[in-house]
């Protein structure tokens, strides 16, 4: 299982570009696998049509991971995407099967000035 927290640290290298291309993320991705973005409401199922889109993004973000948790099948990736001076943070939640990434969960939000009353809590 040691394998799939691997693959997930080997997404990305320190220059915040994906370190694998879309045919080898391909590869990484089960048969049926899904992608869910909440925020916008898009299901992509299936790693062929996660690869087209890919393949067609216009201006993919530099991602910066902040922290990657868990163990086994089921991990978190925390990360700071930048869109051209746009910036989200987004939390993926990631589930394995037989070595493969079989689901993502993707919740993007962008950041905020907190409250004051808050300041002396943080």
């Amino acid at each position: 299982m040691e394998r799939n927290r691997e693959l997930l640290e080997g997404l990305w290298p320190t220059e915040g570009q994906l370190a694998l291309s879309a045919e080898e993320e391909h590869e990484a991705r089960t048969e049926d696998y899904v992608l869910e973005m909440p925020q916008s409401g898009e299901r992509i199922v299936g790693r062929d049509t996660m690869r087209a889109m890919q393949q067609e993004y216009p201006n993919p973000p530099s991602i910066q991971i902040l922290r990657i948790t868990g163990a086994g099948d089921h991990f978190v990736v925390l990360g700071r995407s930048d869109y051209g001076g746009d910036i989200y943070y987004v939390a993926n939640v990631v589930e394995f099967r037989d070595g493969r990434i079989a689901r993502e969960t993707r919740i993007y939000g962008s950041p905020f000035e907190p409250p004051a009353w808050r300041a002396k809590y943080a």
